[in-house]
């Protein structure tokens, strides 16, 4: 009934200051000792359900059960505990990668990481957002199949790069749709266009516009955070945006981007005519949101990462251990 993570130790209490201490002390040890339902120790001492439920939460209360949650053996429970301290985050996971130069290896594995994460924490009703990437690609086919058909899956950045890839933004909330049999919002754009003047008569379409909106309604949301590297997706074969364009914003600081919003190291945005061009939910929306989580990791990405969560663009992160290690002692 209870992990092997637990350790459940019952201590006698005094029966001159409980009159129900005998009761209290029996209830306790059948249910945390013995491992009995509270169905099972109402019908064998004959008392009600709710009583059993009032006792145990008393045997809690009064220090008759104290709880010592152990942590496993190679497990990361203090890195992470101390790394949600260091960066202000709700939750984190820290993988043990086979490879730490391999990063086909570590997307690989992180995305893994991450299905079991959204398996973990969403909730059928949901609306859930996702931007687009490799690693997210990877926990798109990692997530088990579920039937959530409440959950509304939303694109929260429009079509970038190949739309046969596997990486897109719309392939990826479809996938993930599909395997929930959840509903589904896609962005009917591309996620950046040649021009303001085009990028401003998109947003202006109902159905890119209300798209957009359901932005502001995610409640859980799995974004990639890229960086400036040759072999990165966002600048392979330059399909989406070219050096020429990348260069000036990386002489002002630039290192990564989520959803094409370009930041710097330290979390501030970097403002161009690129930003007038992008069909995509807004940095300072999804900032606001109840639950971002970013997957990323490896020395290549790090200061990318490091930037989103200085900016709290993320307030949940799911890594490796040599930036989760290289984080904590940066910030």
């Amino acid at each position: 009934m209870f992990s092997s993570e637990q350790m459940f130790t019952v201590k006698s209490t005094n029966p001159t200051r409980y009159m129900n201490a005998t009761l209290l002390e029996k209830v306790a040890k059948l249910y945390y000792e013995d491992g009995m339902t509270q169905e099972t120790i109402a019908q064998k001492l004959r008392i009600s359900r709710p009583k059993v439920s009032r006792l145990l939460t008393e045997a809690r209360a009064e220090g008759v059960v104290q709880i010592i949650v152990n942590s496993l053996p190679n497990g990361f429970e203090h890195l992470e505990r101390e790394l949600e301290q260091k960066a202000g985050l709700l939750d984190s996971v820290i993988v043990r990668v086979s490879d730490q130069d391999d990063q086909a290896l570590m997307v690989q594995e992180l995305g893994a990481a991450a299905a079991q994460y959204f398996e973990r924490i969403v909730q059928d009703g949901d609306v859930v957002g996702f931007t687009w990437g490799n690693t997210l690609s990877v926990m798109a086919d990692q997530i088990p199949m579920m039937k959530l058909r409440q959950m509304l899956i939303v694109q929260m950045v429009g079509g970038m790069g190949d739309p046969f890839s596997d990486a897109h933004a719309g392939d990826i909330a479809r996938r993930v749709a599909q395997t929930l049999n959840a509903k589904l919002a896609v962005m009917p754009a591309p996620g950046i266009l040649d021009s303001v003047e085009m990028c401003e008569a998109m947003r202006n379409n109902k159905h890119v516009s209300h798209a957009l909106s359901l932005g502001a309604d995610v409640k859980v949301a799995f974004v990639g955070i890229g960086s400036f590297r040759t072999d990165a997706l966002l600048m392979r074969n330059e399909d989406i945006i070219s050096w020429q364009e990348v260069d000036p914003l990386i002489k002002r600081g630039a290192v990564g981007d989520i959803g094409l919003r370009i930041f710097d190291v330290n979390g501030n945005r970097i403002l161009s005519e690129i930003d007038q061009r992008i069909i995509g939910v807004e940095l300072d929306v999804i900032r606001r949101l109840e639950r971002v989580v970013g997957v990323a990791g490896g020395t290549q990405k790090y200061d990318a990462i490091l930037g989103a969560v200085r900016g709290k663009y993320i307030n949940s992160l799911i890594t490796d251990e040599d930036t989760a290690k290289r984080l904590v002692q940066d910030l």
